[in-house]
């Protein structure tokens, strides 16, 4: 069985094709610029040298077709032709409260994944376009939606709820949806089998930290908070959004600098973050060099960063109780021994007491414990893998074994699994 895994941006497409039957990768890449002008392909099979190919690709189905003739045609080829893809999973950022799992795609679920498109209007729009291009270039092909949001669905009333009129949320479903929820599942399960416990036996605090950042909060293997809500906006510093701020502000803002409520938006999403504090800067990468350098608003910007994550470790474990790790994941989490160390400064208190060794010899790319051997409470570097979840999600919905996370036996939750 071969599955191909989509993630359809609002100007990119990302691919993953994976031999399910040889549990191996042939190939992944991606397009970029879809939509803006200027598109190319890059295409990554194992042992070959990585291909770079720019072809203007107007919409997604463009794109889409693009990566097909590259996968099946010339010497980038991987399969002999289409026919040899079984079933494509298809990254769905926003479900609302419809969908607590993943789905095959029918009209009915597609039309429901439209109905809160105005969720997310930045992916809904561009995940409905990569399913539906997938649907004309493969009509025999099943198709499956993975939801960024339906690991987050069991979080309790209380926790999704905002404090704004009530109304909102029956009219609107204005509430806490939470995002990135592939990649919570995958590395709550592997820190599970890193403690030897299954996942109904463990309390954790999960940390994706990238351009976008989210944190969970997971009470006997279960999301019962994050820190993302309505939108990927709340919550954490992130590389250009604001995360948690007053609400006032955007307001005030407004009249003071006469923005049009789009143009708030934009800065909010696009210009916040590490980039507003720095005023150059996403990547963190850069921004330590800079700090090194002198630049005080980039130590600023780290000092900030590094200032929230620790205290959503405070409010989460407040949360969840009796804690058993905390697990950093993601480009910042899995590579950043400096942001690691910052955000875990001072919690002795409350039993984490980090092996500064541990952390900065962390071979990049693998699992590691990086707490000491004394530390209560411990701490994980734990590279995400969301498209290994969606390739298994495909493979059991496709042969009838899947079910809620709590009851399926991923691969990657057994103890004797090996990370590639």
């Amino acid at each position: 069985m071969i599955i191909l895994a989509l993630n359809c941006g609002s100007s990119s497409v990302k691919y993953n094709l994976f031999d399910w039957t040889h549990k191996r990768a042939l190939a992944k890449g991606g397009v970029e610029r879809v939509v803006v002008g200027g598109s190319f392909i890059v295409h990554n099979v194992p042992e070959r040298e990585d291909l770079r190919l720019d072809q203007e690709c107007p919409d997604h189905e463009s794109a889409i077709d693009l990566i097909i003739r590259t996968l099946t045609e010339g010497p980038s080829a991987v399969i002999d032709n289409i026919d040899a893809i079984s079933a494509v999973g298809h990254r769905v950022v926003h479900g609302g409260e419809k969908f607590t799992c993943s789905v095959r795609i029918d009209q009915e679920v597609l039309e429901a994944i439209r109905e809160v498109q105005n969720l997310a209007p930045l992916h809904n729009p561009a995940n409905i376009a990569g399913i539906e291009a997938v649907q004309a270039a493969l009509p025999k092909v099943p198709n499956v939606a993975i939801f960024d949001t339906a690991f987050h669905q069991t979080m309790p009333r209380h926790a999704y709820l905002y404090a704004l009129p009530y109304e909102w949320y029956e009219r609107y479903r204005v509430r806490r949806y939470g995002f990135h929820g592939t990649s919570h599942l995958y590395v709550s399960k592997r820190a599970a089998a890193l403690l030897g416990k299954h996942a109904r036996d463990c309390n954790l605090i999960t940390m994706h930290i990238g351009n976008g950042v989210s944190h969970c909060a997971i009470r006997n293997g279960i999301s019962i908070d994050t820190s993302m809500g309505l939108t990927p906006l709340e919550g954490a510093v992130m590389g250009t959004r604001c995360g948690d701020i007053d609400p006032a502000i955007p307001h005030f803002m407004m009249k003071m600098e006469n923005l049009s409520p789009d143009d708030m938006d934009s800065l909010l999403n696009k210009k916040s973050g590490v980039l507003g504090i720095t005023g150059r800067y996403t990547d963190r990468r850069d921004v330590i060099l800079a700090a090194e350098s002198g630049d005080a608003r980039c130590q600023l910007c780290l000092e900030i960063e590094s200032y929230r994550l620790r205290k959503y470790i405070g409010a989460y474990q407040a949360a969840v109780g009796q804690l058993d790790a905390v697990v950093f994941t993601a480009g910042v989490g899995e590579r950043s021994s400096l942001i690691r160390h910052m955000a875990l400064q001072n919690l002795e208190h409350i039993g984490i007491h980090l092996d500064d060794r541990r952390n900065c010899d962390l071979e990049s790319g693998r699992e590691a414990l990086i707490s000491s051997d004394a530390s209560p409470i411990k701490v994980f570097v734990i590279p995400t893998d969301e498209e290994l979840v969606f390739i298994e999600d495909v493979a059991a919905i496709l042969d009838g074994s899947y079910a809620h996370h709590m009851e399926f036996a991923y691969s990657f939750a057994s103890p004797d699994y090996m990370p590639h």
